[in-house]
């Protein structure tokens, strides 16, 4: 068991670092903190993003003020 912990802790690691938070700011001056960069606004309309907290957020492309990583 020892020999596949060391492996997956590593991989777990790699993948916790590849990710970069985001802000999303609504026109209402609304903030959302995302896991990764949004998807680009889709073909209806909207962007698509998972929040720190895990919950799928869809929002209108036209309420979105701003998208920036996080300093």
């Amino acid at each position: 068991m020892n020999r596949y912990l060391i492996p997956a802790l590593f991989a777990a690691l790699a993948l916790a670092g590849c990710s970069t938070q985001t802000v999303v700011t609504l026109q209402n001056g609304s903030q959302y903190l995302t896991k990764d960069m949004p998807k680009t606004k889709t073909a209806d309309g909207f962007y698509e993003f998972t929040d720190v907290a895990g919950k799928k957020v869809r929002v209108r492309a036209d309420d979105v003020a701003t998208v920036k990583e996080e300093d």
